[in-house]
This record gives C-alpha cells, structure tokens and sequence, in this order.
C-alpha cells in the first residue's frame, strides 16, 4: 500500500544554517530530504554537489535522502553521489547518456533508481526503463527545472494520472510549486511523494505545514 511522503527540499533552505534547517525539517514529521543537484548545463543553474549531500548524511545518518541529478552525464557522477549516502537517485530521461545502463548502476550500488520526466515529456518516454523494472520511482517535474519558487504547470496532471493507471504501485513524486493548494491536486492524479521546498521551509509553522500537506494529499490521493 502506497503511502503519501513529504519531503522537503533543500534546495529552499536557508544554506548557511543547514544543519540547522535540515534538523527542523525532520522534527517537522517530514519524511527524508531532498537535494536538487544542477550542473549549470542540463538548467541554466548551479546547485548543490556531492559534499552537500555527505554533509547531510553525516548530520542525519538515518534519514532518507533523495538526491535529483539535473545534470547533462548522470552516468559519470552516479556512484559518486550514491557513495556520498544518496538513498533514492533520480535522473532525467532527457540527459544525454547511456539511461537503462546507468539505472542498474545505481541500484548495483544500493540505491533506489528513479527516472524524472520534464513538464513536456511525454509518458510514454519512460515506459521502456518502468516496464523493464528498472526503476523504484517516477518523478513528475511541475515546473521546469532549475530554480525554486517558481509556478505550478497544471497540464502535467493527466501526465500523472496516466503513469498511476499504468503503474498502480509505483512511488510517484512530483516537484515544483508544491504547496497546500497544488499537493492534493497530484494525489488526486496519483502522486504520493512531495517534494516541496518554499512552501514548507518558508511557513510560518512548519510542522503545521507538513500535517497539513499530508492529510489533505491522504484525503484526496487516488491509487
């Protein structure tokens, strides 16, 4: 049974009181964290690398962390972000290398290997790598990637629901402009994880925040 995460991204935290935010986080009742790493290439943004994530596994070595690789050759860096204590690592089905190969890389490893879809990706572009079991996860961009903040893009909605009829028990997470109001929009499409950042690092009450997300996406989460 598929059950709803919320995962704060980090990517909207306050860097220079990492340890501190990522603490608050985690009392908030999130599930794990989520890193986004940009290469200044595949976006048109420089992000967090490898020493971030060590630097979280070694504040927090029983959370779960799940590391998006925005970069143009997941394959080279894959075991290098696995090593520095990535749980789950998300890659693009846009990035220009060898995909399948670099998916069992990651579970060889001993992560969980999840494949991220731009807002204008089809689905039908992942469904090689799912249907061969090479992936623990899908995750829906709602934005296009490369900064925080940004607008919610309803048309991916119905990119979710058909990847949830399809796959009626695979982890689907979304991200980019996740808030109390677009969340339960994805679990009604089906998506479980969310990954959120400003609207959770940045609330008032973040626990508040976190309860508040969770309950409305169990209430309207469609499996």
């Amino acid at each position: 049974m598929l059950e709803i995460q919320i995962m704060p991204s980090i990517l909207a935290a306050d860097m220079a009181r990492l340890e501190i935010e990522c603490r608050r986080a985690l009392e908030a009742g999130s599930d794990g964290l989520h890193v986004d790493v940009m290469d200044g290439h595949f976006v048109p943004n420089l992000s967090m690398g490898p020493s971030v994530v060590s630097a979280v596994r070694s504040y927090f070595p029983d959370t779960h962390l799940s590391v998006h690789l925005m970069i143009v050759r997941p394959d080279t860096y894959a075991e290098t972000f696995v090593k520095a204590g990535s749980d789950t690592l998300l890659i693009h089905i846009e990035s220009p290398c060898a995909i399948p190969e670099t998916l069992k890389q990651i579970r060889s490893l001993g992560a969980r290997p999840g494949i991220t879809l731009n807002p204008d990706t089809p689905a039908e572009a992942v469904y090689g790598v799912v249907d061969e079991g090479l992936v623990d996860e899908i995750l829906c961009m709602t934005v296009f990637p490369g900064f925080g903040g940004q607008a919610f893009i309803k048309d991916v909605l119905p990119k979710i629901q058909a990847l949830r009829t399809r796959y009626p028990g695979l982890d689907i997470s979304v991200d980019g402009g996740i808030d109390q109001e677009t969340a339960p929009q994805t679990a009604q499409a089906g998506a479980n994880i969310m990954l959120a950042g400003t609207s959770l690092f940045k609330a008032q009450d973040m626990t508040k925040a976190v309860t508040q997300m969770r309950t409305t996406c169990a209430d309207h989460f469609s499996a």
